[in-house]
């Protein structure tokens, strides 16, 4: 059985663990604008439902009119 240097094992465990943190702070960052992404979106979904139905209202409302001057007219 090969007997290998303590010194090298802690060290590339000390390597290891070093990536694992700066890996799981890149994914905390990207989730976070990830985040920040989603949010935006949504919002931005929720302000172009309002807007479509105003414009709906408006054409129902505009079709209202034209039936009712067709039936005056």
């Amino acid at each position: 059985m090969a007997r290998t240097d303590p010194t090298a094992e802690l060290r590339a465990i000390r390597l290891e663990v070093e990536r694992l943190v700066a890996l799981a702070q890149r994914l905390a960052e990207e989730n976070r604008s990830l985040r920040l992404a989603q949010e935006q979106l949504v919002a931005e979904r929720a302000a172009l439902l309002a807007k479509s139905e105003q414009a709906r209202s408006r054409v129902e409302a505009m079709i209202t009119r034209l039936k009712s001057l067709e039936q005056n007219g």
